[in-house]
């Protein structure tokens, strides 16, 4: 049966369902598609059901670090099934409540992958479904690794799955995915390592910083391997043995469980991009500064999908999304502004960065000083007995802008983002160092951080 639609959404996330429902409420007839259940990977396998369990570990680590300081719970451990079943009581109601709110939108929905079979036609199995516009909306997966045994390699998405938390478990990978989970896996008792390829994890974070991170990943009981390459995996009796070259040196261990956190690619390699001369590359499909595809004009995309120099982040595809739905309905005229675009590592503590790092502000030319401190000894860390703390911020000499700024400790995840609102709106550090802040909190550690 073929279908047409004013537009055809590839996606049920933070990419895609915004443009879905603003062209509709334009009085467009829309269709929207998803091979898995509706709600996106940040709702369903990311970010919502990720924090739920960094929660619960952060929880463990505060009750750990503050023993013999006037908190004395013994028995403080992770519940895993517990948290588990809690934990799906925030992603379980989302496909059918996303469903049902497309249905009242009067937004068509279908179940399925699909491909092109020209420029603005995709067949859905038996179904061809045809829009005057698409919009790629369908996020990431994981990489490829190219190492044997591959299929013995758990997913990010299996993780958060888990029923049970086995006793030893590796991470391929020394990005974030494998940080936040390794830090809760610790927590809930589990042996954990962490093999790495290259010399330092965290690569697109601040080097001082992340180093006492992993001195804070070590001293919970985290095993980091650097310049460590995953060779192999197979099947042994009861556990999975891994083959790992170390400097040159090989080496195998037993582990039961073996977690992919080694990245993320666009998941549309079975899109047939080709026959709707649709450009793509490593990072995904080609786009203007529109988010239009450079070579057919009738297709958007955004988030994960999207080439778009964005970071990998919902925020920023949420951001792309309402840039594609206002140029599809009103014409290109609106541009992604990725100006101080806050990340996080929700590890423990959390490491989060906006800006500039030094190294890209003396690419650039800049001049800038540096404000660099560790701050385990301020009040801040101390009353919560936290050893590993400190921060970097980058400020431009003459204008006194701030480029960028690098927090690892408690609430980072929050203070981080009066740093990215000042880079964002022009504030100079003197205008942060006015400012009146409640005391004592973490945000108002930042006046001692400007110098």
């Amino acid at each position: 049966m073929e279908r047409q639609f004013d537009l055809i959404v590839i996606g049920t996330g933070a990419a895609g369902s915004p443009v879905a429902y603003k062209c509709r409420q334009a009085g467009w007839s829309v269709a929207i598609i998803d091979s898995r259940p509706f709600g996106g990977t940040c709702a369903l396998r990311g970010c919502d059901p990720k924090k739920v369990l960094v929660g619960a570990a952060d929880i463990v680590d505060w009750t750990r670090r503050m023993k013999g300081k006037g908190v004395a719970a013994p028995n403080a451990g992770i519940d895993w099934r517990a948290l588990m079943q809690f934990k799906r009581t925030f992603t379980e109601p989302v496909p059918e409540s996303r469903e049902q709110g497309y249905e009242n939108a009067g937004i068509a929905t279908f179940h399925g992958r699909v491909r092109f079979v020209d420029h603005t036609r995709l067949r859905l199995g038996e179904d061809v479904l045809t829009g005057r516009y698409i919009h790629i909306a369908a996020g990431a997966r994981p990489a490829t690794l190219g190492i044997s045994g591959e299929n013995y390699l758990m997913t990010s998405d299996q993780f958060l799955e888990l029923e049970d938390m086995p006793r030893e478990i590796t991470f391929v990978g020394g990005g974030y995915i494998s940080f936040e989970f390794a830090h809760v896996a610790a927590r809930a008792g589990a042996q954990v390592r962490i093999i790495h390829r290259e010399a330092r994890p965290l690569e697109k974070f601040d080097p001082d910083l992340v180093e006492k991170l992993v001195k804070a990943t070590e001293e919970a009981g985290i095993d980091l391997r650097l310049n460590a390459a995953v060779k192999s995996v197979k099947q042994a009796k009861g556990c999975l043995q891994v083959q790992v070259s170390t400097d040159g040196a090989d080496e195998s261990f037993e582990t039961e469980m073996v977690v992919h956190g080694a990245g993320r690619v666009p998941d549309i390699d079975d899109l047939d991009l080709p026959t709707a001369g649709v450009q793509r590359e490593k990072k995904g499909v080609s786009v203007n500064k529109y988010l239009q595809s450079v070579s057919n004009s009738a297709v958007y995309a955004a988030g994960d999908a999207a080439a778009s120099g964005g970071l990998p982040l919902t925020p920023v595809a949420s951001m792309e999304a309402e840039v594609v739905a206002t140029n599809i309905l009103e014409g290109n005229h609106r541009k992604p502004n990725y100006t101080a675009v806050p990340t996080v590592v929700f590890s423990m503590p959390p490491l989060a960065a906006v800006g500039l790092g030094e190294e890209d502000a003396r690419k650039q030319g800049l001049k800038f000083k540096t404000n660099y401190a560790d701050t385990s000894g301020w009040y801040s860390s101390r009353r919560v007995n936290l050893k590993h703390s400190a921060f970097k911020v980058i400020v431009e000499e003459k204008s006194g802008s701030i480029l960028g700024a690098h927090l690892l400790g408690a609430h980072a995840e929050e203070t981080i983002n009066l740093f990215a609102l000042a880079i964002r709106s022009g504030l100079k550090a003197a205008d942060l160092r006015a400012m009146i802040y409640a005391y004592p909190t973490h945000a108002s550690d930042v006046v001692h951080m400007l110098g």
